[in-house]
């Protein structure tokens, strides 16, 4: 029988935070054990490629001081966090989860967001693994290893934040961050059952962190708890300069709001497409959360597969045109899966590059008008619970498909045009698996509170593994 996880671990942010400001725990002790914590399981999860021990006890020891001094504490005071390995972190080479930027300078700065939770009181305990540039729905990683799902360690994490479900879903951290160009926050939040935020496109910085589609890239938290998204989006939103998109607009508090419950929202189930290949899982979540919030109406997302189409072809451009010179200098040293999606990328026609624009402009205004009926849209997360780590096929809608492709199916026609997503966690036997709850354009609190009601009625919860 496999040994319990020990529930220290399980500690929220939240949590860890109000004991460490009421001197119920000192910042050092909780980085220690996070440290130990890492020590101990990540032989096995595999998770994180970078421990920056020495920095995580200098800040600790920093916010131990400030309280002894009298001095007020940030909201996330103690709380030990970890980035996906595409953040910048000074000191340290920005992998993006590859061989070749492994000869890269260091970064001589944090990323924006590493520097906003920092400046709450958190502190950073290392980087993340992850698919190779992002490129990934599976969290394997060719150099580094797969990241391993504590759930169950023959089982894929999801990516291409895979590390960063991993680290969160095994009690390494309470907090992480991941990217989400395509769906790679919310399926290692669904495939390791674990709260995802995929803000809307725009809200948060991406400053600092290696780009792989510059029109979809997200960068989003990953917790426990829905409090826990909150607190930590919260503490990082604001205009940076730095990011050309970051919108510049004042930050709109969601942890007031959490508890004001959902009544008054209107919330529907997708339809059509968003039933199309779902497995018997699937359906038992999306069944579960609909009937946990009493939810009765359907509604159809226009053309959601045809949304997907025109995403991949983006997809392969944009990324393509990122690594055009890597290609030509140092093509063996890729992932050869990567490698060759990118040279297929690099040959897409920009005549269909345009067409693919042109439909994602139409998309966007049918989406945003099913939002004057609707607060909030409820879909699977993935098509299934965890694949096997190397499984290569499996059967969607009855007929055999890729694994690595295929992950993303319910999750880019969403991230396609921008919009906020929470990924809630449903804990189904053997293997959790996760919902999106999508709201319109900037209104994450909607999807926060559903996802906290939820959570209040013990539909969706994060599990606690053992191995």
């Amino acid at each position: 029988m496999p040994n319990p996880i020990p529930s220290a671990q399980w500690t929220s942010a939240s949590e860890i935070a109000r004991a460490v400001a009421n001197g119920e725990r000192s910042a050092l002790a909780i980085t220690e054990a996070a440290l130990a914590s890492i020590k101990s399981l990540n032989p096995k999860l595999n998770a994180f490629t970078e421990v920056v021990a020495d920095r995580a006890r200098a800040k600790a020891r920093a916010v131990d001081q400030a309280r002894s001094e009298g001095q007020p504490l940030g909201p996330l005071a103690g709380v030990p966090f970890a980035v996906k390995n595409l953040f910048d972190i000074n000191g340290l080479s920005t992998l993006a989860g590859s061989k070749i930027n492994r000869s890269r300078a260091p970064a001589t700065q944090d990323a924006t967001l590493i520097a906003r939770l920092e400046a709450t009181d958190a502190v950073l305990i290392g980087a993340l693994n992850m698919g190779e540039y992002a490129y990934d729905f599976t969290g394997e990683n060719i150099h580094d290893g797969a990241s391993r799902n504590p759930h169950d360690l023959i089982r894929m994490t999801g990516g291409s934040s895979g590390g960063s479900g991993g680290a969160v879903a095994g009690g390494l951290v309470p907090l992480a961050l991941g990217s989400d160009t395509n769906g790679s926050i919310r399926v290692p939040s669904s495939f390791c059952g674990i709260f995802g935020l995929k803000p809307t496109y725009g809200r948060l910085s991406r400053a600092h962190t290696f780009p792989f589609v510059a029109s979809f890239d997200h960068l989003g938290p990953l917790a426990r708890t829905t409090k826990d998204l909150a607190l930590a989006y919260d503490a990082m939103q604001g205009h940076d300069a730095d990011d050309p998109v970051c919108a510049d607009r004042p930050a709109e508090i969601t942890l007031s709001v959490l508890d004001r419950g959902i009544e008054g929202l209107r919330i529907a189930v997708a339809g059509g497409y968003f039933r199309k290949g779902a497995s018997p899982e699937a359906r038992e979540a999306t069944e579960r959360v609909a009937k946990a919030l009493d939810v009765r109406r359907e509604i159809e997302i226009p053309e959601a597969e045809r949304a997907r189409s025109a995403a991949y072809v983006i997809t392969a451009a944009e990324g393509a045109a990122v690594h055009l010179d890597r290609l030509r200098t140092r093509a063996r040293d890729f992932d050869p899966a990567v490698r060759d999606r990118l040279i297929a990328g690099a040959m897409v026609p920009a005549a269909l590059v345009n067409q693919a624009q042109k439909f994602r402009r139409w998309y966007r205004e049918r989406v945003l008008a099913l939002f004057e009926e609707v607060d909030a849209i409820l879909a699977p997360a993935t098509p299934c619970t965890a694949p096997l780590i190397g499984q290569e096929s499996f059967r969607l809608d009855g007929v055999e498909m890729p694994v690595r492709p295929n992950l993303g199916v319910y999750t880019q026609p969403i991230s396609f045009i921008g919009l906020p997503v929470v990924a809630v966690p449903i804990p189904l036997a053997p293997l959790p698996i996760g919902i999106q709850v999508i709201a319109a354009p900037w209104r994450e609190d909607v999807a926060l509170r559903i996802a906290y009601a939820l959570e209040g009625a013990g539909a969706a919860v994060a599990p606690r593994p053992s191995f």
